[in-house]
């Protein structure tokens, strides 16, 4: 069963991760399904997002880093416009 992972990291974590060199995606309110063909990393700088699957529903906001694995499908409803860092692997 695929599941999103969530975390939260020290910024020394994600300073050594090279997180905030990573791409930065923003997204204002809205809602959209989508499918993860490769695996993604994101750090949520700003914003708060719902994300359902088939087994789970999942909030995110400022501070948590989240793990969506390949082949994921969902649907991403986006509360407070959205500003992440992202890395796709």
């Amino acid at each position: 069963m695929k599941r999103i992972e969530i975390s939260r990291k020290s910024e020394l974590e994600l300073d050594r991760s090279g997180v905030f060199d990573w791409p930065v995606w923003t997204c204002d309110i809205s809602e959209f399904s989508w499918e993860y063909d490769r695996r993604e990393s994101c750090y949520i700088i700003e914003g708060e997002v719902e994300i359902r699957t088939d087994t789970e529903t999942v909030y995110l906001g400022p501070g948590d880093f989240a793990v969506f694995p390949a082949g994921l499908q969902c649907r991403w409803k986006i509360i407070q416009p959205v500003k992440k860092h992202y890395k796709l692997s």
